[in-house]
C-alpha cells in the first residue's frame, strides 16, 4: 500500500524540460506541475487536523464543566452521544488522517519532490552551451541544482502545509475563545498582532542574509572543488598554503552570513517570548477576573490558558518555519539566477537529424566574436570535399579552435553559415550533429567510471568484441589489462578517478582514441590528437589513425607540423583569417607563415642565429 503513495508523483518524467522563469513565484509553480493533487490533499488535511485540535481543546473545557456540575450516572446519559463521538474520532478518524497527511507528506512528496527538479534542471542544464560551463565553477552549479531543489520543495510545502495549518488554527482559536467571552479574545488578538510585526520586522532581513548565505555557500563549495579537481596541479606547484587560503576567504565570507543570520535569529526568539509569557499572564488574569463575576466557567478558563500555553510551544516551532521558508525563498531566488539562465545554443523549431552521406563542409563567410566587439573569425570561406584530409595550421590564438567548435555548434555564429552536406549545422539537430562528429582533443579528460563505460561512450550499444578490437587499434589493451583501483575492479572495469585523473596524459590519449574508433563517425577532427604521446607510441597510434580516417572527412589541427605534413591539404590561419592554402611542398616552397614554422621545427633556424 505504500508504494501507491510514492508512485503518486513521477520523480523522472520524460517531457523535455523548459526554461524556469526569472520570477519567484512562476519558478516555483514552474516546478510542480503534475504534483498539484498531492500538495492540495495534504493541505487540505492539515486544516482539517488544525480545526479537529482546537475542536480537541473545546471539548477538554466542555468536559471540565460536565465534571463539576454531573454526577458519574448523568453525564453518561446526557453526554454519552458525544463522549463516544470523541472516542472514535480519537481512536479511528485521527489516525487515519494523519495516516494520509505523512504518507502524502514523506512518501509522496518529501523525497520525489526535489529529485523531480533535480531530474528536469539537470536535463535543462546539460543543454547550456560551453560558455555557461565556461563561466563558472562546475562544484557551484551543482550545489546550485542540489540546494535549490530542496529550497523549493521547502517553501512550497511550508506554504501549503505549515501555513495553512497555522493560519486554520489561529483563526480556529479565536473563534473558540470568543465563544466563551469576546474579552478573552483580545489578549490572542493583540498577541497575533504583536508577532505579525516582529516576524515582519525579522524575516524580510533574515530572506536577505539567506539569500546572500546561499551565494556565499556556493562559492564556498566551488572554490573547495576546484582545489580537489586539480589536485595534480596544486601539489606541483607546492601551493596547499595558498589553496587552503583561498579556500579560507570564501568559508570566511560564508561565516560572516551565518554570524549575521544569527544575530537576527537571536532577536526574532527573544522578541517572541518575551509576548509569550505576556499572553499567558493576560489569558490566566482575564480568566480569572470573568470567573470572578460569573461571566465564565471554569472550563473555559483551563481551554484559553491551555490554548495560550499551547502558543507558546507553537509560536517558537512557527517562527523557525517562517524563519526557514523566508531562508528557502532566499535561496530559491540565488538558485534560480543560475538555472533559469536561457540556453544560448537551441535547436530550431521541427529541426531534422543530420543526414551525412558524403561529407562535405562548407564554411560560409562566417564571424564568430565570443561576444567581443573584434572578430575572432572574420569573414572566413572554406569548403572541404567529401573525405578530403585537411590540416589546420597556425600560431595560437589563429582562430584554429574556435573554427572547430563552431563546427561543432558549440556557440552560435555572429553571421555566416556551416553546412555539411547542404544541410545548415544551425537548423538541425545538435545532438545528431555531434553524433557524426568524432573528436579527439589535446586535454581529453575522462569520466569516473570504469574504462569500459568511457570507450562506450563513443558506441553504447557496441559489442565487447568491438570495443576490444578499437582498444588494440588505439595500442590501449596492453595497459588496461594492468589497471586496478582501491574497491579491487581490474582491467576494464577498473574506474578512472575524476577525470582521468588516475592515468598518465598518454593512458588517457589512447583511452580517448580508443572511443572515437569506435563511434566511427564520417567527420573526424583531431585536435593535436597526439600531443601526449611519446614518439614510439605515437608512430603506433599514427597507423590506426590513418585506417581510423579512410573514408572520412577529416581536420586536424597539430602544432607538431611532421604529423599533419601528408594531409591532402594544409590551412594556415593567422588572426582568425586563412592566409595561406595547399599541399605541405607548396606551402614550404612559398616562403610564407608555413614554411617559416616548419624550418623552426625541423632546425632551420639554428643557421640564422
Amino acid at each position: 500500500m505504500l508504494r501507491r503513495f510514492e508512485k503518486i508523483i513521477d520523480p523522472f518524467p520524460v517531457e523535455e524540460p523548459e526554461q524556469p522563469p526569472a520570477s519567484l513565484y512562476q519558478f516555483c509553480r514552474h516546478h510542480i506541475k503534475g504534483m498539484e493533487i498531492p500538495l492540495i490533499a495534504m493541505a487540505v488535511l492539515s486544516a482539517i487536523l488544525a480545526i479537529l485540535e482546537v475542536y480537541l481543546f473545546g471539548f477538554m473545557g466542555d468536559l471540565i464543566d460536565w465534571l463539576s456540575t454531573e454526577t458519574p450516572a448523568t453525564l453518561f446519559e446526557n453526554h454519552g452521544d458525544e463522549l463516544l463521538g470523541v472516542g472514535l474520532l480519537l481512536m479511528v478518524g485521527l489516525p487515519i488522517l494523519v495516516f494520509l497527511h505523512a504518507a502524502i507528506l514523506h512518501l509522496a512528496l518529501l523525497g520525489n519532490f526535489p529529485m523531480q527538479i533535480r531530474w528536469m534542471s539537470h536535463r535543462y542544464l546539460l543543454k547550456q552551451s560551453m560558455s555557461f560551463y565556461q563561466n563558472d565553477f562546475a562544484g557551484r552549479i551543482a550545489t546550485k541544482v542540489m540546494q535549490t531543489s530542496l529550497a523549493v520543495r521547502e517553501t512550497v510545502m511550508k506554504l501549503l502545509d505549515v501555513m495553512v495549518y497555522v493560519g486554520v488554527y489561529a483563526v480556529a482559536i479565536l473563534v473558540l475563545v470568543a465563544q466563551a467571552d469576546y474579552r478573552m479574545m483580545l489578549p490572542l488578538l493583540t498577541w497575533v498582532i504583536c508577532y505579525s510585526l516582529i516576524l515582519y520586522f525579522f524575516i524580510p532581513r533574515l530572506k536577505r542574509i539567506s539569500t546572500k548565505q546561499a551565494d556565499a555557500r556556493a562559492e564556498m563549495t566551488g572554490r573547495v572543488v576546484d582545489s580537489y579537481t586539480n589536485i595534480a596541479t596544486v601539489k606541483l606547484f607546492s601551493h596547499s598554503q595558498r589553496e587552503a587560503s583561498y579556500a579560507k576567504e570564501g568559508m570566511a565570507a560564508f561565516l560572516q552570513t551565518v554570524y549575521t543570520q544569527m544575530r537576527y535569529a537571536t532577536g526574532l526568539s527573544f522578541s517572541v517570548d518575551v509576548i509569550n509569557y505576556i499572553l499567558i499572564f493576560a489569558m490566566a488574569f482575564i480568566g480569572i477576573w470573568l470567573w470572578s463575576g460569573e461571566l465564565i466557567t471554569a472550563g473555559a478558563i483551563a481551554v484559553a490558558v491551555s490554548l495560550a500555553l499551547r502558543l507558546n510551544g507553537m509560536s517558537q516551532w512557527i517562527m523557525w518555519e517562517i524563519s526557514a521558508l523566508f531562508e528557502n525563498i532566499g535561496t530559491v531566488a540565488d538558485g534560480m539566477n543560475t538555472l533559469s539562465q536561457p540556453q544560448e545554443v537551441l535547436d530550431v523549431p521541427e529541426a531534422k537529424p543530420l543526414q551525412v552521406t558524403h561529407g562535405e563542409i562548407q564554411f560560409d563567410h562566417i564571424e564568430f566574436h565570443y561576444g567581443k566587439k573584434s572578430g575572432v573569425i572574420d569573414d572566413l570561406t572554406l569548403n572541404i570535399k567529401p573525405g578530403e584530409k585537411v590540416g589546420l595550421v597556425g600560431r595560437s590564438g589563429a582562430g584554429k579552435s574556435t573554427l572547430v567548435n563552431s563546427l561543432l555548434r558549440f556557440h552560435d555564429l555572429a553571421s555566416g553559415r556551416i553546412l555539411i552536406d547542404g544541410q545548415d549545422i544551425s537548423e538541425v539537430q545538435q545532438e545528431s550533429l555531434r553524433a557524426q562528429i568524432g573528436m579527439v582533443t589535446q586535454d581529453t579528460s575522462l569520466l569516473h567510471r570504469s574504462v569500459r563505460e568511457n570507450i562506450l561512450y563513443g558506441h553504447p550499444t557496441a559489442t565487447e568484441q568491438e570495443m576490444i578490437q578499437a582498444t588494440l587499434q588505439a595500442e590501449a589493451d596492453e595497459f588496461i589489462q594492468t589497471l586496478s583501483d582501491l574497491e579491487g575492479r581490474v582491467g576494464y572495469d577498473a574506474k578512472v578517478g575524476e577525470r582521468g585523473v588516475k592515468l598518465s596524459g598518454g593512458q588517457r590519449q589512447r583511452i580517448a582514441i580508443a572511443r572515437v574508433l569506435l563511434k566511427d563517425a564520417p567527420i573526424l577532427v583531431l585536435d593535436e590528437a597526439t600531443s601526449a604521446l611519446d614518439s614510439e607510441v605515437e608512430a603506433s597510434i599514427q597507423k590506426s589513425l590513418i585506417k581510423l580516417m579512410e573514408n572520412k572527412t577529416v581536420i586536424a589541427i597539430a602544432h607538431r607540423l611532421s604529423t599533419i605534413a601528408a594531409m591532402d591539404r594544409l590551412i594556415v590561419m593567422d588572426k582568425g583569417a586563412i592566409v595561406e592554402q595547399g599541399t605541405h611542398q607548396e606551402l614550404v616552397e612559398k616562403g610564407g607563415i608555413y614554411a617559416q614554422l616548419w624550418a623552426h621545427q625541423t632546425g632551420g633556424f639554428i643557421g640564422e642565429a
